[in-house]
């Protein structure tokens, strides 16, 4: 039987198993475990595994699973969790520089308040009521004047399995404007193939859709998800939206070992 330490944290409800891969002792090719574990009856439970892993030319690597245990795009929640686990390694202090699967971020750790910088976002394409975009992960946009009622399950399913997105997938993100620079958030993510209580990535989608489209006009805006609040920052260019950068908490909630 094998023994590793695990850390579970959160960010605005979305959940990580977040572990200290620097020795390399958790096999990343075990998929069924990994799923395992993410269960959240029979395993520890979480939207995802993320491994903190050595990198020569950074602070450290992140290595991110989605709950079905496969290696995933870039995830904006786990990211801000990962700079706050490594605060509490004593890897980083403040400013972190770390490589993900979609390239090098910035971060900046503050008394479990992470802003992390993501990627630029080059192209928004829309069509008929909806916007799609990647942020480092992609995804769909559409406002709901409904959102408090929506029946997520079946209608996040329904776009995220539909002919355009079905062979790659794509997360799903019904919005709805609170006020200029104030949207609510919900998000049905692939790879979890559920609801989440937010989506770190999903949430500067909605962001750069809502200013793309002029429902807002700031370059900060505040997006509530289902599990607290989130603050999108970005710079807005003919070419691209540039300086993007995701803000809120990230804490520890418990410390376990696996054993199998």
């Amino acid at each position: 039987m094998s023994n590793l330490t695990f850390f579970k944290y959160q960010g605005t409800g979305n959940d990580f198993i977040v572990i200290d891969n620097r020795l390399s002792s958790f096999d990343t090719n075990n998929s069924s475990l990994i799923t395992h574990l993410c269960n959240r009856r029979v395993g520890v439970g979480a939207d995802g595994l993320i491994l903190l892993e050595s990198d020569p030319k950074y602070d450290f690597k992140m290595v991110y699973f989605n709950a079905d245990g496969q290696q995933s795009s870039m995830c904006g929640n786990g990211g801000r969790c990962i700079v706050a686990f490594a605060n509490f390694l004593g890897i980083v202090q403040r400013d972190a520089h770390f490589s993900a699967i979609d390239g090098p971020h910035l971060a900046v750790y503050d008394n479990g308040y992470v802003e992390l910088k993501m990627q630029d976002v080059l192209n928004i394409s829309s069509k008929d009521d909806y916007f799609v975009l990647d942020t480092g992960s992609p995804h769909y946009v559409s406002l709901k004047s409904n959102l408090d009622s929506l029946d997520m399950a079946s209608e996040g399913a329904l776009v995220r399995y539909s002919k355009p997105f079905k062979s790659s997938g794509i997360n799903v993100n019904f919005a709805k404007k609170i006020n200029m620079n104030t949207f609510a958030v919900r998000t049905y993510e692939r790879g979890v193939e559920a609801e989440t209580l937010s989506c770190g990535t999903g949430s500067t989608a909605v962001a750069l859709a809502m200013y793309h489209s002029g429902q807002s006009s700031s370059e900060v805006i505040n997006i509530k998800t289902q599990g607290g609040d989130l603050i999108i920052k970005f710079k807005p260019s003919s070419l691209a939206y540039s300086n993007v950068w995701l803000c809120g908490p990230a804490a520890q909630v418990f410390e376990g070992t696996l054993q199998w």
